[in-house]
């Protein structure tokens, strides 16, 4: 049990009050880690985390170089070890994959793809002193397969357009990358890749919902707390020998 065991220990989490990410915040909570979510919204974080005092809000742009640094040294000014940074924030825009504009397509990498380096590349530093950490780069499913089309006919609003993917495949490569660049400093660097995970406003699309059934092993969506065992697991000493990984939890959705 103890290898599993967050007590102690401190976990960042960028989009830590989103639909996944708010669920493995309280995941890691609950294992004893102290967590800090990094977000640019005190009002939402609130509204998800007011009755629970395990978790701290820092504020946070993403988008902003700066605004990470400071986020990351107002975490160190509390006296706590960065031991583990989740990178889940995202913000892109545009859907139509014949359509997407030369703005949208570049605003897009830079959420999807260029802010993950950016958390990472700040994070760095305070790894490398301190001599360990692990970093959790949240891609997709889709950053290792295309959408089965015929499964969004009957929701083309929920289809993940081509800017998404092509961001998460890199952002695999670039965990790759990370794990034999900083792992002779002891930082180790995962990434995670769920598969459907629709919001409860997809949801609401039925036909959809099960069509995305009938593409998984086990017959069912993703349940946000499906996250919070893999998110233990590689913020943990569980983990301790893996890095350069990408688990993807998908139901079974990219074995067929």
């Amino acid at each position: 049990m103890k290898l599993f065991d967050l007590t102690g220990k401190t976990v960042l989490i960028t989009g830590g009050y989103g639909h996944l990410g708010a669920t493995m915040a309280r995941g890691v909570a609950d294992f004893g880690a102290d967590v800090f979510v990094l977000g640019r919204s005190r009002e939402k974080f609130d509204a998800v985390f007011a009755d629970d005092r395990r978790v701290r809000f820092v504020r946070c742009d993403i988008a902003d170089t700066s605004s990470i640094r400071d986020a990351y040294s107002t975490v160190s000014r509390t006296g706590a070890a960065i031991d583990a940074l989740i990178v889940n924030g995202i913000y892109f825009r545009g859907k139509d994959p014949m359509h997407v504009s030369d703005d949208d397509w570049a605003y897009s990498i830079d959420g999807a793809l260029n802010s993950a380096y950016r958390c990472l590349r700040e994070a760095g530093p305070y790894f490398v002193v301190q001599g360990h950490g692990s970093v959790i780069n949240i891609s997709s499913m889709y950053g290792m397969v295309s959408p089965d089309f015929t499964v969004y006919d009957v929701a083309p609003e929920s289809l993940n357009p081509p800017h998404y993917g092509a961001a998460k495949a890199a952002l695999i490569q670039m965990t790759r990358y990370f794990a034999h660049f900083l792992g002779p400093s002891g930082v180790r660097v995962n990434a995670i890749s769920p598969g459907a995970f629709p919001d409860p406003r997809v949801q609401e699309n039925q036909r959809f919902i099960d069509a995305l059934k009938r593409k998984t092993a086990l017959g069912r969506i993703g349940d946000p707390a499906d996250l919070i065992g893999a998110a233990v697991f590689l913020a943990s000493d569980a983990s301790a020998y893996v890095t350069g990984h990408n688990l993807v939890v998908d139901g079974g959705w990219t074995a067929a």
